[in-house]
């Protein structure tokens, strides 16, 4: 029932925070602080703005939704579940951070319908809207004509003081305001605490004049808890304001109803406790039982469902009568959408062989990217102010910015962090772009946060990580990898290739746009590392040898060789040359190339065996950098041949030299392990 004195939208309102208070009391863990005090906004962004449709969640043109601010994640179920989502039922609410809940702990876009992305890593939110929105910016100038807008959709974001703190939503939002992102709406929750108490133990800056200097256009609600109509004023503004994106701060009391911990940080990450909650209620004039959501609430709350498929069914109409105009642009679009990749789009990877010049393998990477990118027109990215070095300009194409979104090239600054976030935000924009980006690999460290979240979140993005070894050279220790391949291959569902030549980058970039958008299961992100020094194209590598992470280059034509060697990128025409040296010597060796331990895991045990047969103990691998891990497959008869400690400043000829990546120290390691 309706207390007397309440409206029905306050009521409304009081549904979304005795969700959140009951499942948080139910589960005895949680974040109900900032559900009771952003609902207020997140009730009116969702009935008075946004455009989506329940019964589809994935519908393309819905506005794109985003809490940042992860750790309040009962905000965003309760509204999944009272706007109609059959993602989130009562029961989810109620299984709240239990085992195989669709309500987990922080929001997980691959488990609950309706969760765009997965947040939880404050700051990383923000980024990927930045990312959606680019998204958006980018298919709109790509799809529509003047008499027919088929992308038109709002980005709308709910971060925190944390999101605000991090560094990483600095560069994003810096970049997001440079790119003049109109469609991107973020609401501030302005309650000033944090875990550790009041932000002003740490966090006094002025937030509005910073975004304000990123080139945002800020409004600031002075009064959150109450004035809904001001809330949606501000809303109003924001998207009246088309050239940038807009901060709305919106001040607002953490735990708000809570007659003893409202404003405190004891109301941030804890249940409020049977006796506070109980207080609660009857400050809010809430009459109702844990988990029960008035009648007249609810039947407003479900409009939404009905308002979903009018705009739903709105859009299909502007749709066909695009279709009728545009066909060869209508046909495109669905492709995009549908996640199918185009017809023959790896015909032009180059397959060089021993004949052509030797180069690195970022050069070769450069080939591939610009031989595929005429072909695949939803690939787009760029690089951390690397471009040169990298070289991963498509030449097809310009640069994207504010004058012209229908480029590819991303120029994303020295934000490698912010970079890798918005990528994983153009990838879960389901549009079907492959995003890429890259730097060199020993600054996968500056993103490995965001990393994590992709190969987490079944983002499908290409990272290029050149200058992947010591020998890079004389920039020095600093900025030579030694641990950051091994330190990558621990991350689940990420595969990680370390190409040997230009077959093997041509077969890495095949690996990587199939997984990006895979037919047969969640997308995976790839890591392909590539060389700054030149590589000799072998005889016996092959693009197809890169899918199965590993196979034989040289064989001695025998199921028992007396020694394999086993290699990755630069040092497979190692082991090739080291191996002609051991065989002249009527020793029976075996070159391996393994690109990709992922992949090699994935084979069946008959491959596996065939490659590395459990008779053959006598192996040694070589990789320039850390030999952690290798013992995986050498196992207790073999060796390997690593980088010790941090490298050094000097040629990287001279570096391979002295720390025994030559074909001479190769081949008496192997005698060692011949015995």
């Amino acid at each position: 029932m309706v207390v007397a004195s309440q409206s029905l939208e306050q009521v409304c309102i009081n549904a979304i925070r005795f969700l959140a208070i009951d499942a948080v009391q139910k589960a005895k863990s949680g974040h109900p602080g900032l559900p009771m005090g952003a609902a207020p906004m997140a009730f009116v962004l969702w009935d008075r703005f946004m455009r989506f449709n329940p019964k589809n969640p994935q519908w393309f043109n819905r506005d794109r939704f985003v809490l940042s601010a992860g750790h309040g994640c009962m905000l965003q179920y309760a509204m999944l579940h009272l706007t109609g989502y059959d993602s989130v039922t009562l029961d989810d609410i109620k299984q709240f951070r239990q085992w195989e809940s669709k309500t987990p702990g922080h929001p997980e876009n691959f488990m609950t319908a309706g969760v765009e992305v997965t947040t939880g890593p404050l700051g990383q939110g923000i980024c990927n809207a930045v990312g959606l929105a680019a998204a958006e910016a980018h298919l709109a100038a790509k799809f529509n004509k003047p008499d027919a807008k088929i992308v038109d959709h709002y980005t709308y974001v709910i971060l925190g003081d944390g999101c605000n703190m991090e560094g990483v939503s600095g560069e994003a939002c810096s970049l997001a305001g440079h790119w003049g992102l109109g469609k991107l709406i973020a609401l501030y929750d302005d309650n000033h605490i944090s875990i550790d108490g009041d932000t002003a133990i740490s966090f006094t800056e002025d937030v509005s004049k910073r975004f304000e200097a990123y080139g945002w256009h800020t409004i600031h609600v002075e009064n959150g808890n109450t004035d809904l109509d001001a809330i949606a004023a501000a809303i109003e503004e924001a998207k009246s304001v088309t050239d940038k994106p807009t901060m709305i701060k919106v001040t607002t009391t953490i735990g708000y109803g809570s007659p003893n911990k409202a404003g405190t940080a004891g109301v941030h990450g804890a249940a409020l406790g049977d006796d506070e909650v109980a207080l609660t209620r009857k400050e809010l004039g809430w009459e109702h039982e844990p988990f029960d959501v008035p009648a007249d609430a609810l039947a407003h709350f479900r409009k939404a469902v009905e308002r979903g498929a009018s705009y739903q069914a709105e859009w299909e109409e502007t749709f066909a009568q695009y279709k009728t105009k545009y066909a060869t642009e209508a046909a495109e679009f669905e492709r995009f959408i549908s996640g199918a990749l185009p017809e023959g789009w790896d015909a032009a990877l180059p397959m060089p062989g021993p004949e052509d010049s030797s180069m690195a393998t970022r050069k070769h990477s450069q080939t591939a990217l610009n031989a595929i990118a005429p072909s695949l027109p939803e690939l787009i990215g760029g690089s951390a102010d690397l471009t040169h070095s990298n070289l991963t300009e498509l030449k097809c194409s310009g640069d994207f910015q504010k004058t012209d979104y229908n480029n590819r090239n991303l120029r994303f600054g020295v934000r490698e962090h912010g970079m890798a976030a918005i990528c994983n935000g153009i990838s879960l924009h389901n549009s079907g772009l492959i995003p890429y980006c890259a730097t060199f690999l020993v600054f996968a460290d500056y993103m490995r946060g965001a990393m994590r979240l992709s190969a987490l979140a079944e983002a499908g993005v290409i990272y290029v990580l050149t200058h992947d070894s010591i020998a890079l050279g004389e920039d020095g220790p600093t900025h030579q990898p030694v641990e950051t391949i091994a330190s990558l291959r621990v991350i689940p569902n990420l595969l990680v290739i370390r190409p040997a030549d230009g077959k093997e980058s041509s077969g890495a970039y095949q690996v990587a746009v199939t997984n990006a958008k895979r037919a047969d299961g969640p997308n995976r992100s790839s890591v392909l590392a590539f060389t700054r020094q030149g590589l000799p194209n072998l005889p016996g590598t092959s693009a197809e040898g890169v899918a199965k992470g590993a196979y034989i280059v040289v064989d001695c034509g025998c199921n028992e060789p007396d020694l394999i060697l086993i290699g990755t990128g630069s040092e497979v025409s190692l082991c090739v040359k080291a191996a002609e040296e051991i065989a002249a010597t009527g020793k029976k060796v075996r070159v391996v190339s393994m690109p990709c331990w992922e992949l090699f895991a994935e084979q069946s045990a008959d491959y596996q065996e065939s490659v590395l047969p459990k008779a053959a103990t006598k192996r040694l691998a070589v990789e320039a950098g850390t030999p952690f891990g290798w013992e995986r497959y050498v196992g207790s008869e073999g060796a390997v041949i690593g980088t010790p400690g941090f490298g050094a400043s000097a040629p990287g000829g001279k570096i391979m030299e002295e720390y025994g990546f030559t074909v001479e120290n190769v081949v008496a390691k192997a005698k060692e392990v011949m015995g």
